[in-house]
């Protein structure tokens, strides 16, 4: 039996090790390229969208739909958002800074700036690909993929990957991180984090009955309120410590330049935080927002193009950096040894007293909850593709144990395991995803065009295929 234990922990060392190489090496490597020069092409082909129109994506998100019953350009920005805006934006964001330090928090921006360009196309792209279903509209990569790279098998793979990144990786990331931010109370015990993980497993399981409609109405709710209440608190507490502001902000740029320490050790440096929390924040070009925006009833593509960028700017811009303003200002230093829930919770016990541990683990509470729903949806939208019509209730009652089963492992599993599965899953998407909006951006960046002509003259854009010369066949506008 000890062989047997002594044989089973050498085969976990071995997974986590090949699993933190193949994070390193693709992150190191690859997606800084893709990411960042894909995200700079589409930013100066679309004669940078993310700034011009930024007023016209709130117009954008308060169109209503053109029938009763479908899915709103607001209702897929909350299912975006939702999976977007979570534990990563606490947990992730500060964990960041404890390892990369301050300057991670600068290539964080950079990162979602450039990536509201490439959010912008890959969801216009969704939109002008999607297909009519009997519930509404419906797509996301899987479908541009098979309609205009003519690829069936890659989208498949696309999917399979879809599933895993959001039903396993990301689920299980979410549920642990939930679970720690419970570690600092008394109560707390060495089986805790498995009766954390049943009690959500359990709500989680609860709310899934409703079916899909439930999870947009569910999330539509929690979204917005979480995300104000968060980010008013934060700046709370940025304005008791004002007089620190002017030295974060110096601090910021001096670590996020300071190229002897970035090259000493690239893959722990802070730009390589900045983009790994970055990307997993906001998940700009990983290919999943465009499944929630492809379900939006909306009259020309690049409204909800305009939307998802907005998704972005929120997550990032607002949330995340309401996250380390709050930590960097308090006076708390960060360290390796101290990262995750620890360091948000001493920060807010700085500021103020008992009550901010207290808080931090409500707000963790709700961007948890609210993440496992959004990424469940994607879930959703991934097995629908990939059995090709809408599964039985026996088939979805088994999934939705199986998923429940998940959230509840993911709970008692090791931190930087889960971050390093959940980092490589996200990177096998955006390997799949980026090169073929890079490929098929042409129409969006004609959409865009299409978009903007019409404003001009006066008009309320209305998409018609024929303006872009779209060579492929689509089934909704046509």
């Amino acid at each position: 039996m000890d062989k047997l234990q002594v044989f089973s922990a050498s085969i976990w060392r071995g997974i986590e090790k090949a699993v933190g190489v193949t994070n390193d090496t693709l992150y190191t490597y690859i997606l800084i390229i893709l990411l960042v020069f894909g995200g700079l092409y589409f930013t100066f082909r679309t004669k940078f969208v993310q700034f011009r129109l930024f007023k016209e994506q709130f117009r954008a998100v308060a169109e209503k739909p053109t029938k009763e019953g479908s899915v709103s350009s607001f209702q897929a920005l909350m299912v975006s958002t939702a999976s977007r805006v979570g534990t990563g934006n606490i947990i992730g964001v500060s964990s960041a800074i404890c390892l990369g330090g301050f300057g991670s928090v600068f290539w964080m921006w950079i990162i979602a700036l450039i990536g509201c360009a490439t959010a912008f196309i890959e969801s216009t792209l969704a939109q002008i690909y999607k297909k009519r279903g009997p519930n509404g509209a419906y797509g996301g990569p899987a479908h541009y993929i098979e309609t205009a790279v003519k690829s069936k098998w890659l989208a498949l793979v696309f999917t399979v990957i879809m599933i895993l990144t959001y039903g396993v990786g990301f689920n299980m990331l979410a549920s642990f991180n939930l679970q720690s931010t419970f570690s600092g109370y008394g109560f707390y015990r060495e089986n805790t984090a498995w009766i954390i993980g049943g009690i959500v497993a359990a709500l989680v399981g609860f709310c899934l009955l409703s079916g899909g409609k439930g999870i947009v109405k569910v999330t539509e709710l929690l979204v917005p309120l979480m995300g104000v209440l968060y980010v008013l608190v934060a700046l709370v507490v940025m304005c008791m410590n004002i007089t620190a502001l002017p030295s974060v902000f110096a601090r910021i740029f001096k670590e996020a330049f300071d190229l002897k320490a970035i090259f000493g050790g690239f893959t722990g440096s802070c730009v390589m935080y900045g983009i790994k929390r970055g990307l997993f924040s906001n998940e700009a070009g990983v290919g999943s927002a465009p499944n929630a925006s492809a379900s939006a009833d909306v009259k020309h593509p690049v409204k909800q193009g305009l939307v998802q960028m907005l998704s972005v700017f929120i997550d990032t811009i607002l949330i995340c950096s309401a996250t380390a303003f709050l930590c960097m200002s308090s006076g708390v230093e960060p360290s390796a040894d101290f990262e995750g829930a620890d360091f948000v919770q001493a920060a807010l016990k700085e500021t103020f007293g008992t009550f901010g541990p207290i808080f931090i683990t409500v707000a963790m509470c709700l961007f948890a909850f609210t993440t496992l729903l959004g990424n469940l949806f994607y879930v959703d939208k991934g097995i629908n593709h990939l059995i090709g019509r809408e599964p039985s209730k026996v088939f979805k009652s088994v999934y939705y144990v199986v998923a429940c089963l998940v959230i509840f492992v993911g709970a008692g599993l090791e931190a930087n395991f889960l971050w390093n599965v959940a980092d490589v899953l996200m990177a096998c998407m955006t390997l799949i995803n980026m090169p073929v909006i890079i490929c098929l951006g042409k129409y969006a960046f004609k959409a865009l065009k299409d978009y903007e002509k019409q404003r001009k003259m006066g008009k309320t854009p209305e998409f018609h295929v024929d303006a872009i010369d779209l060579p492929h066949k689509v089934d909704y506008w046509d």
